[in-house]
């Protein structure tokens, strides 16, 4: 692993603040920080066990919406092996948090891991059912998309 400035660090003892700004009712976007991201993103497949780890264990819903925004930049810049995280992934497939669910669409849309389209449909459904949600914006937009991907394949 390498820091930003190009010095060897090992991943696994860099500590890193979660976000800062969830959504709130002025704005639907989170602020994450995007040095910490593009670092990661550089780092592609190196960076993904210290990333699985996050995913496996964090009970904290900013941090693991974190993660997932960055493997899905991971994603976008061409980073192989995010598919075979399925299996700590499916850790989350039960959330009913919209920003878990949100991301999880986006990285399901872009790898295409079959078990994941039921996943995406018990979300669609489970939104839809549930009119609770408080946040800004509409999940089910990112999961509707992610599960037309999956029938146009």
């Amino acid at each position: 692993m390498i820091n930003p400035v190009g010095n060897p660090v090992d991943i696994k003892y860099v500590q890193y603040p979660t976000p800062q700004y969830m959504p709130k009712k002025q704005y639907n976007y989170i602020k994450f920080d995007e040095n910490k991201t593009d670092m990661f993103v550089r780092q592609g497949e190196k960076a993904l066990p210290y990333l699985e780890e996050i995913v496996k264990y964090s009970q904290n819903e900013a941090q693991l919406t974190e993660t997932l925004y960055i493997l899905n930049r991971m994603l976008d810049n061409g980073t192989k092996g995010i598919d075979k995280m399925y299996p700590s992934l499916s850790r989350l497939n039960s959330s009913k948090s919209p920003y878990l669910q949100t991301f999880l669409a986006g990285i399901y849309r872009k790898t295409q891991v079959p078990d994941a389209f039921g996943v995406l449909l018990n979300f669609l459904i489970q939104n839809s059912l549930s009119k609770s949600a408080t946040v800004p914006f509409d999940p089910n937009e990112e999961i509707g998309g992610a599960i037309l991907s999956y029938l146009s394949k």
